[in-house]
């Protein structure tokens, strides 16, 4: 059984979707900063601003490469997973990817309401989050484009109907 990735930037409900997703179909949700945080034995924060990004960025390719082995779960990725072009290449292979979207004002909002995200989750850049979502936004959107099996916008949609047109896309295609 294929896994299903998720990809995506920030707040676009990685997590949360694939959480709900695997619990629907009885799957087993892997989240690749969970598994990084079992790594290191700290916060994704931590981990930067005691290491940097060069090192979060190696252990990350690690988990990656771990996952090769995984079938059948459901698997949420870390926003910048594929800035590396052997993540692109692992995850393309060993599923299928759903590329969760947004746009920039719905993701700062998302960002700014969750206390959780404005303490755990590191500056990608030196700018305002407005600034750094648009131009991480823009920067990265060609990753995502290649990789992705299926585009899934959450902008208008909670949890619950993302989910549910997931479920959709995935029947419609017989992919479940």
């Amino acid at each position: 059984m294929k896994n299903i990735i998720i990809i995506g930037y920030r707040c676009t409900g990685k997590s949360s979707v694939g959480k709900k997703l695997a619990e629907i179909l009885h799957r087993p949700f892997i989240d690749t900063d969970e598994l990084i945080i079992k790594k290191t034995g700290r916060s994704i924060l931590e981990t930067i601003e005691t290491d940097g990004w060069t090192y979060f960025r190696r252990i990350e390719c690690e988990v990656v490469q771990e996952l090769a082995a995984v079938t059948g779960s459901i698997i949420a990725t870390g926003g910048g997973v594929l800035d590396d072009h052997g993540n692109r290449d692992i995850l393309k292979t060993c599923g299928l990817c759903l590329w969760l979207t947004a746009d920039a004002a719905t993701i700062v909002t998302r960002l700014l309401c969750d206390g959780e995200s404005t303490h755990s989750r590191p500056a990608l850049s030196m700018h305002d989050i407005t600034t750094e979502t648009r131009a991480m936004l823009l920067k990265r959107e060609p990753a995502y484009r290649a990789v992705a099996d299926y585009v899934i916008d959450t902008q208008h949609r909670n949890i619950d109907e993302t989910v549910e047109n997931i479920r959709t896309i995935l029947q419609a295609n017989e992919v479940l």
